[in-house]
């Protein structure tokens, strides 16, 4: 934990610099994809940083790393992160396995067509190993989202749930609360 943290430090540090851009860090970086993979911790930031080094150093590209950062991604649905990793990844690479295999995961889980994405995930277990908490994420994910469809809440940009009051037939005003994704999962988890 204390290791993990001294980690996101000395990064936070790298990349507030101009050694940002430093293809020599990249070690360092993918390193510390690594460990947020196995720690099930999570920098959205970092990870962009390690694609954009990517992009400008070509030579340097790894297949394992990114697709740890797009796994990663997949665990902060319903953020935009996924999509943000995928459009720093070249058209080439995206067809290389098991990128693809991972870009046809995250397409199914963003068009919610969960039990396709759990048949197939089911098929490529390896692909998730070494990513610590990833199913149970994605499972917080899918159960908030199955939810929203049943009592036909909506979200918006923020990525705030709007619920509907169930006896709102009843009652005169229309009564909206504003939540975020997070606190779902925890009301859920209670009324389990």
């Amino acid at each position: 934990e204390m290791a993990f943290e001294q980690m996101r430090a000395n990064v936070g540090k790298l990349l507030r610099g101009i050694d940002r851009y430093n293809p020599e860090n990249l070690a360092t970086l993918e390193r510390y994809v690594e460990t947020q993979a196995r720690e099930n911790a999570y920098d959205l930031e970092a990870n962009l940083a390690v694609l954009k080094l990517y992009q400008f150093n070509p030579a340097y590209f790894q297949t394992s790393v990114t697709a740890q950062i797009l796994l990663k991604a997949l665990t902060n649905l319903p953020h935009t992160d996924f999509t943000l990793c995928k459009c720093m990844i070249d058209q080439p690479h995206q067809e290389e396995r098991p990128i693809r295999q991972i870009l046809y995961l995250g397409n199914l889980l963003e068009t919610c067509h969960f039990q396709s994405f759990w048949t197939s995930l089911e098929e490529n277990r390896e692909l998730i190993d070494g990513i610590a908490g990833f199913e149970d994420s994605v499972r917080k994910y899918t159960q908030v989202k199955v939810w929203m469809n049943k009592y036909g809440w909506t979200e918006n940009e923020e990525g705030q749930i709007f619920i509907f009051n169930q006896e709102e037939s009843v009652k005169p005003k229309n009564i909206v609360e504003k939540i975020d994704f997070e606190s779902v999962s925890s009301i859920m988890a209670t009324s389990q």
